[in-house]
């Protein structure tokens, strides 16, 4: 997509009908570029407005609900921002990105769920510890083990 007033409409299939999901675009920061997402539900039909979307550490995400089994458009639009900052170096006249789309399970989208998983098991697991490992025999032992420099000065 080209970088100076670059739009396109995008379909996003193998949505489910009663899910929640997020979508929101990924781009990298050697490209100095403003995104901005939009919902469209004729592609043909575009008018140019606003984009009134969170936007947080200049991205851009829409959550929405699959409501039923009609298609789903995601407008892109790209504006270059800032500068290139190597010189003598041409600013890049196309965008590259990708469109990231995540099913939500009670706001939150499916792979922080397994990562919030595992970080309770590890807590638990350490807390656990204790009760199966010696680790009290383990301290006691080092303390009563005789070292060679005690056995020097006994003799």
């Amino acid at each position: 997509m080209p970088l100076r007033h670059g739009r396109r409409v995008y379909r996003l299939a193998g949505l489910r009908p009663p899910a929640w999901y997020e979508v929101k675009i990924s781009y990298p920061a050697s490209i100095p570029s403003s995104f901005s997402i939009r919902l469209v539900s004729d592609p043909d039909a575009v008018e140019d407005q606003g984009s009134k979307n969170r936007r947080l550490l200049n991205t851009e995400k829409i959550i929405f609900k699959a409501e039923s089994t009609k298609p789903v458009y995601v407008l892109v639009m790209v504006e270059p921002e800032g500068v290139v900052a190597k010189p003598n170096v041409k600013e890049r006249e196309l965008a590259l990105f990708n469109i990231v789309s995540d099913e939500l399970l009670l706001g939150i989208p499916h792979f922080p769920w397994w990562v919030g998983i595992a970080a309770v098991v590890c807590i638990v697991l350490a807390s656990l510890a204790p009760y199966f490992l010696p680790l009290q025999k383990l301290l006691n032992y080092e303390a009563t083990k005789p070292s060679n420099i005690d056995a020097a000065k006994v003799s």
